[in-house]
């Protein structure tokens, strides 16, 4: 039930900044049309349920903007989950398209699902999804916070029925 009510609670809160027309001083922000690539790192915390402490990672995100507020992107890095007592860490290499909003300049709301592939021998691909919020500096600065769900198939070595995980992003934009 938890599980579902942080998937809703994540939901709600993309569609809320999507359909509402958000008015605000203006402010002198940088977002023109483009394509943008992002280069991060990230470090996590595991939530409640999780059978995983912490994790780190790094990825690469291409962001193509269809209007000044709305931009799709595609996410590809290296994530490892570092399990608790002694148990099997996860390794793995996201891959994710997402929606994101820009509400109010440069502050954003991020949908994402994907597949993460396992890297170690045996583990098997697991879904991914995740929803955070974000800004964007003038000067290509951007950091981020999200809550990324996984769910693995049953028979994979690495298997665990439900992990997820608090997660802060630091990156840097530059446009091509």
């Amino acid at each position: 039930m938890k599980k579902i009510t942080k998937l809703l609670a994540v939901a709600t809160l993309c569609v809320a900044f999507g359909s509402t027309e958000l008015k605000a001083q203006t402010m002198e922000t940088e977002n023109p049309m483009g394509v943008r690539l992002g280069i991060g790192i990230s470090g996590g915390i595991g939530d409640h349920g999780s059978p995983f402490k912490n994790s780190y990672g790094a990825d690469a995100r291409l962001q193509f903007d269809l209007t000044k507020e709305l931009s799709i992107t595609a996410t590809g890095g290296y994530t490892r989950l570092m399990a608790k007592d002694n148990g099997t860490d996860y390794d793995f290499i996201p891959a994710k398209g997402g929606i994101k909003i820009f509400p109010i300049g440069s502050m954003y709301a991020l949908g994402e699902i994907g597949a993460g592939f396992g890297i170690k021998e045996n583990s098997k691909t697991s879904l991914i999804w995740s929803g955070g919020l974000g800004y964007a500096w003038k000067g290509g600065f951007d950091i981020s916070a999200r809550y990324e769900g996984y769910s693995q198939d049953s028979s994979s070595s690495t298997y665990q029925s439900y992990n997820g995980q608090f997660a802060l992003r630091l990156a840097y934009g530059f446009k091509l």
